[in-house]
Parts: C-alpha cells; structure tokens; sequence
C-alpha cells in the first residue's frame, strides 16, 4: 500500500491520540511522506515557511475530531446477508461471494475503519483480498487474514447434515482428535493465512445440540492448534463462550479470545497472567434480541442471546476494569446486523456496557493494533507511525454516535492518502 507523498496538515479539531490520554483541545497534526511528524497541541506545532505551507495540504477538522483510523477487530468479509447458518457456506457461489467480500472491505474502509482482522472467510478469499488491497486493486482496510476455521466433527459450525454429502470444507475445517487438528492447521499454514480462528464452543444460535455452554473442541486438540500455528509464525483465537472453553484456550496458549462471555474469576485471573486481549463483539447480541423475531429466530435463541448479552456485558466490565484488553468488532453480514453498522458496536460499549468514549476509542484503535501486531505501525497518532487517521466533523468525545455515519466523516486516510469522505472528492 503506498504511502502519500508531500506534507499535509490537519488542524482546527480535538485531537485523540488513542492511547487513553485525554484528548487535546485544540490539536494539531502534520504528515510527511505518509508518515505522522508532529501530533499535539497547535501551539507548538513544527513552523512552516510560506513556501512549505503554499505546497502543503490542509484539512480543516472544522472544530471536528482528529483520531487514528478505527480497527475491526473480527471482520467477515465473507458475510453477506446472512439469514441462517446455511447461507456462510452454500447461498452464493465463491466467485460472488468474492465480489461480495471486495465490496463489503471497500464500504469498511468508507466507515472509517482502516485496518481490520479476520475472524474467518469463505475458503481464503480473505487471504486474497489482503493482496488485493495491498497492491491498491481494490480499497479496503489494511487486513490480517485467517482463510477457514477450525470446529471438531458435531460442533457448532458442523451444520451441513451428511445426507447432503457436501461437508463444510469451503468455510469450516473439521476434526476429531489432535492429529487432524495438526493437519488442519498445515492446511491453513498452505493457504497463507495468519490467524487460525477456531471453534471451543457452542453458542445461542445452536440451543438443542450446541449452545453457549457447551464445548465443541477438546484441550488436546486446542493444545495441537496453537502448537502447530505458533510453530510457522501464526497466532491463534476462538469463538469461546462457556467459561470452562475459556479457560482452555488460554491454558492452550491462545493469542486473542473471541468473545469471552462467560468468565468467572478463574478465567479472568488466567486472562490477566497472560495479558490476553479479547474481542467481546456484543452489539450481535443486541441486534438478534431485537430484530430476531422479524427474521424467524425461534424464542429458545433470542433466550440465549440475552443470557449472552447479560454475561458478556459483565465480563467486558470485568476486564475493563482489571487492567485487559479489549479489542472492538462484531459478526457484521447477518441480515440484522448488516456491514456498515461496524460503530454501532461502540456506541454500544458506552451507552449498554458503561464504557467511556475515550476507553471504547482505545479499544477501537490501540488494542486493535495490538491485536493485529502492528502497534508499532498504526493504532495511535504519534511521530514516526503511519498516517492511518480519521478525521470527523464534530466532537466524538461527547457524541460517539457521530461514527456510526460515514457522512460525517471529513476524510479516512490509509498511509496519508486520502481514501473516503469528503476530502476525497478533492484529490
């Protein structure tokens, strides 16, 4: 991805560096070569030349906010739509759900979110769409790829009844002991993907055979998995619920935790001792409680996405307050949950969860970074980091919601360059 060239400078606008500090009023922040200069107080600003200034570029913040790129943290490109399980793997053919996943990574990057991980894919369309992106064929956020997951042989992403003899290959790598979780992985390690995301537990959306308390991969083969990724250079995470899946992973050597609803303190003491982060992805739940009934989601599942949002809630808080970290995202592509909603889930962090705005921003921006391994890059706006920046009219410190509308947004930039909102028009 090419980085801008020349000098620009924002100001005019509240500056959030992203780190939890708090914001500087009236901020300032200059840009060379795509790289950040200067981020701080307008008083003390590197002076410019009229020449210098003459043939830089400015953006007016217009009082707005000036903050780093937001960060999807469990991103499926993939997703589309979605109604039932059914429609991850069969609906569409894999030449269109490429097209799809090329469309929803652009809207992504229209949102403001700069970088993204994957939280699992439609064979290793992600995979290629990182390339995609990253050779500027298509715009999207800079992305960390994770291709199929992993699920033991009658777990929860086991759906596809064998009387169909179609299995689950394209979305969903299936095992049963630790020698085929090894062979998983190598699978994965072939692709080129480099995140393994895995499944230790049910959830709401499978009640009778799979619930949310229920465990769907053994340690013995959660153990293989991280064995075998960590081996060729790869982290691993998992979809973890039930409280005893939590705490496997993270005996097991996880590298994040997908959700982590259910902790007891056992599981939060683990958590801290290993500095895990994890993504709570909350605003699912909220959305399948409220708009569930209008897509057929039977009460026995809109009962356990409640359970799920009570304890996730809880846990979040847990962490939040015991020193964690928290990265932000959600299972966005479900047809009430549609891409594009990707801030509401912060919204969600302040007004359900009873985070602030400035705790739910550093989860959305510096534990994002960390999450994907590029925290020396991007994630916060300071010298020497690439200029992954969003700029929005108005304050966001006092009004969170202003993220959830693009229109808002006075530019979206990647490296410098101005990739969406209204400055884009002027390049």
């Amino acid at each position: 991805m090419k980085l801008a060239q020349g000098t620009t400078v924002i100001d005019h606008g509240k500056l959030i560096v992203g780190d939890g500090s708090p914001a500087i009023e009236n901020g300032s922040l200059v840009i060379v070569d795509g790289r950040i200069v200067y981020a701080g107080d307008s008083a003390h600003a590197p002076q410019m030349t009229e020449a210098d200034k003459a043939n830089a570029r400015h953006i007016d913040a217009r009082g707005g906010t000036i903050m780093p790129g937001l960060i999807e943290s469990h991103f499926h490109a993939t997703y589309f739509n979605v109604a039932a399980l059914e429609d991850l793997d069969i609906k569409y053919p894999v030449e269109y759900v490429t097209l799809l996943a090329a469309a929803n990574a652009k809207l992504a990057l229209e949102c403001g979110y700069t970088a993204a991980r994957s939280g699992g894919s439609l064979f290793n369309i992600d995979v290629w769409l990182k390339k995609a992106i990253e050779n500027e064929l298509v715009p999207g956020p800079r992305l960390a790829a994770s291709g199929r997951e992993i699920c033991g042989v009658g777990g929860l992403m086991d759906w596809n009844p064998d009387y169909r003899k179609i299995g689950m290959e394209g979305l969903v790598l299936l095992i049963n002991g630790a020698d085929e979780a090894r062979a998983a992985v190598r699978k994965l390690v072939k692709d080129g993907v480099e995140w393994v995301k895995t499944y230790p537990t049910g959830d709401a959306a499978s009640p009778d055979i799979n619930d949310h308390h229920t465990l769907c991969m053994t340690f013995e083969e959660m153990h293989a998995v991280v064995a075998t990724a960590h081996n060729h250079g790869l982290k691993v995470t998992g979809h973890c619920r039930a409280n005893e899946g939590i705490k496997n992973a993270l005996r097991a050597g996880y590298d994040t935790i997908e959700h982590g609803t259910f902790m007891d303190n056992e599981a939060l003491d683990l958590l801290l001792q290993r500095n895990v982060p994890v993504v709570p992805a909350l605003y699912f739940e909220l959305m399948s409680i409220q708009r569930g009934p209008e897509f057929g989601l039977p009460p026995k599942v809109i009962e356990g996405h409640q359970e799920t949002l009570d304890g996730g809630a809880e846990s979040a808080r847990m962490i939040l307050k015991a020193g964690g970290r928290l990265g932000m995202g959600g299972d966005y592509g479900f047809g009430w949950n549609p891409h594009g909603d990707y801030a509401k889930e912060l919204s969600f962090f302040v007004n359900y969860v009873g985070f602030t705005p400035l705790e739910t921003i550093t989860c959305a921006t510096k534990t994002g970074s960390e999450i994907l391994g590029m925290s020396d890059q991007i994630g916060t706006l300071e010298k020497g980091k690439l200029a992954d920046v969003l700029v929005v009219d108005g304050d966001v410190i006092a009004n969170i919601a202003l993220l959830e509308d693009r229109k808002n947004f006075i530019a979206v930039m990647q490296g410098g360059c101005v990739k969406a909102g209204r400055e884009s028009k002027n390049n």
